[in-house]
């Protein structure tokens, strides 16, 4: 007898367990659902910058184990379930503990649920309690058991028990009611999180504290009971509050977020070189620099890392909710007129070229450019005046100047170096109007152009967020020589802070655009690059805003607000010093530019404009290369102001002539005469016979 009730136990059992297997492959357990997670962005530390809400509205962090304290995992199992590791989904003793209670007490104490039933429940909620569904909930559980490993069972769980609200799941449980990853709880706040998921709404600390730390405490007494900790430490604990306020999730670097989550909808985790609190600061700044200015005047902040190229903060308006000021619209990538402040490169360009150091002299003074007549800002001139004083200034006709003899084009394809392309008018092309503005840059851009500036690397760097694009090296060469550079952040080193700005070791450049539409300030140390825009994001002007007054005041505060240690400037590079005007050379002492009238104060012979080869009257024969080709002839030259032009039988030659050995290549054999004019207006003719 005994014999048969086994053997029809064990088929009952396998009939059972086949018609599990049936039942299991017909109507599986909805697992999928648990896939709908928020998507998560950090900054370069590891720290959120925003964690987006779900599909649903919810905030719902995928977890791991390892993400997750151990003494929270132990608690929650001996409070919740304690032979979790032991049962197949269902715990008969558990459900024979809460018949027996409901039976002696007449409600229900112990709903006799395992972790993997509540996880059923968390898949398929249903909206009241009732056999049918607790029946449903053990067949699911049974189902899961088959399909999950312990530690998957409980990964799932802690990624979708409820915490109030729309939180979802132990990560952003910990962060909304503690501000921390669950990682390092303290036993008082894992004992909260243990209590909550059983009534989350209810037990809710900043709608129901009492209940909740209830709640909290009959944890820490089941756990005391089971020795599980010392029972003076939760006498200890018992005696604290709980959290009275929900804490909000991470929302920074709204625009470079919701570029990472546009880029890569399907990606749960985003890493950006950005700094979270540099972040934080910057977006304050930029909040309460506009709201000083006016009601639809905005402002962007940009902080990069030369060295590495990382962008550290980016700050693309004065907040998203601003919608008088569309803080929606990310300024820090909107292509404007940069007004003057892409002079430095002229001048580091004009020394590259051996055209001025400092300390020459330059006429501020009205000039004609073929028609292009620029005016400084204020409508004064200062005459005769240092090219340092001059970009310290920003004065216009100096630097415009400076760009007629360095030409606009290839100031623009020496920029390009950086990976920077200026915009211009669709059919036009660079003129002498650049330096003041005339082209089209964003914020970032400018902030690059500056990096590569004072970079100390041999090769160009691009700025990069980590998620937009990425930092580091360009090919190709650096955007300037050492010593041009060391000059000109030298120069810019001199410019005065803003009235009511502290002092600060660093070097900036302020510009205007026309119209007063956009007021920039560019500032460095020796590392770091800072970038301010200030303006209306729909183009309108603001009257009254410049670069000196409006976006300089933002620029210093930046740097004292950003924590940054200020770096030092380099050392002068061999070749680089300061010299007074008259220590220069003579050709370097004055720049007076093409076409200009202008003379030097120093007419002495020494400065005057020699053709020291070919000899006038003489007769050459027309050189060749090895392989037949026609060589030039090299013209030498003595004394005079470079550039200089060659004029060939009245004819000028479009090239224009930096050094005093010109390579002239004659149109053809027989007399002819050339002249060679310098940029001070001398001129020397000579006559000669190529045969």
């Amino acid at each position: 007898m005994l014999v048969t009730g086994t053997i029809v136990s064990v088929l009952f059992g396998f009939a059972a367990w086949i018609a599990l297997g049936r039942l299991d492959d017909a109507f599986p357990p909805p697992l999928d659902q648990s896939n709908n997670y928020s998507a998560e962005v950090f900054d370069r530390n590891g720290k959120h910058l925003r964690i987006f809400t779900n599909s649903s509205g919810r905030f719902r962090l995928k977890t791991h184990l390892d993400e997750v304290d151990d003494k929270f995992i132990r608690m929650l199992i001996s409070y919740e379930d304690k032979r979790f590791y032991g049962h197949f989904g269902v715990d008969p003793l558990a459900l024979l503990r809460s018949a027996a209670q409901l039976l002696s007490n007449g409600r229900i104490v112990s709903g006799g649920s395992t972790l993997t039933m509540q996880l059923a429940r968390l898949l398929e909620p249903r909206q009241k309690r009732s056999i049918s569904g607790k029946l449903r909930q053990m067949l699911r559980a049974l189902q899961i058991e088959r399909r999950l490993s312990k530690e998957q069972i409980l990964e799932l769980y802690l990624t979708l028990a409820p915490y109030g609200g729309n939180i979802e799941g132990i990560r952003a449980g910990s962060l909304s009611w503690f501000g921390k990853e669950p990682r390092k709880l303290e036993l008082r706040e894992a004992a909260l999180l243990v209590a909550l998921p059983q009534s989350p709404e209810r037990r809710r600390p900043d709608k129901h504290p009492d209940i909740a730390q209830s709640a909290r405490d009959l944890v820490l007494k089941r756990i005391a009971e089971s020795k599980a900790v010392i029972p003076g430490e939760v006498n200890r604990v018992a005696a604290l509050a709980v959290p009275q306020t929900r804490i909000n999730m991470p929302m920074l670097a709204i625009h470079l977020t919701h570029a990472a989550r546009d880029r890569n909808p399907k990606a749960l985790a985003h890493k950006s070189t950005v700094d979270a609190k540099l972040q934080s600061r910057m977006e304050k700044l930029t909040r309460s620099s506009a709201r000083r200015l006016g009601s639809r005047t905005s402002a962007a902040i940009v902080v990069a890392d030369s060295v590495t190229g990382d962008i550290l903060a980016s700050a693309g308006s004065a907040g998203l909710e601003e919608s008088a000021r569309k803080g929606w619209i990310d300024m820090t990538w909107a292509r404007r007129s940069p007004g003057s402040t892409l002079k430095p490169f002229v001048y580091g360009l004009a020394i590259e070229d051996g055209l001025v150091l400092p300390s020459s002299m330059i006429s501020d003074r009205p000039s004609d450019f073929g028609g292009y007549r620029p005016t400084n800002f204020d409508r004064t001139y200062q005459g005769d005046i240092t090219v340092r004083r001059a970009l310290q200034m920003s004065l216009n006709v100096p630097s415009v100047k400076l760009l007629e003899a360095v030409s606009p084009a290839r100031l623009v394809s020496r920029l390009e170096r950086t990976g920077v392309k200026l915009q211009f008018p669709q059919g036009e092309y660079p003129g002498l109007g650049l330096v003041l503005g005339g082209t089209g840059v964003s914020l970032t851009e400018l902030v690059q152009l500056y990096a590569n500036l004072i970079s100390n690397s041999e090769v160009p760097v691009a700025l990069g967020d980590g998620i937009r694009n990425l930092p580091g090296p360009l090919a190709g060469r650096k955007l300037l020589s050492r010593v041009a550079t060391w000059h000109v952040m030298d120069m810019l080193s001199g410019v005065r802070e803003p009235t009511g700005s502290r002092p600060l070791a660093i070097a900036y450049k302020t510009g205007t655009s026309y119209g007063f539409r956009d007021a920039w300030s560019i500032g460095f140390d020796g590392k770091h690059v800072i970038g301010v825009w200030v303006g209306r994001a729909d183009n309108g002007p603001v009257p009254g805003i410049t670069g000196i007054k409006t976006a300089a005041p933002i620029l210093f505060e930046a740097f004292e607000k950003s924590g940054l240690k200020l770096e030092p400037f380099p050392r002068p590079p061999e070749g680089a010093i300061r010299q007074n005007t008259s220590e220069l050379p003579i050709s370097l002492r004055q720049f007076v530019g093409i076409g200009s009238v202008a003379r030097l104060t120093d007419t002495s012979d020494s400065n005057k404009l020699r053709v020291a080869f070919p000899i006038n009257g003489h007769e050459l024969e027309m050189p060749h290369f090895a392989d037949g080709t026609k060589a030039p002839i090299v013209v030498k030259l003595q004394g005079g102001v470079p550039p200089f032009r060659l004029i060939e039988d009245k004819k000028l030659v479009e090239q224009i002539f930096r050094t005093r050995e010109i390579l002239w290549e004659p149109e053809s054999k027989g007399t002819t005469t050339i002249a060679i004019v310098d940029s001070i207006g001398q001129a020397q003719t000579v006559s000669l016979s190529v045969r």
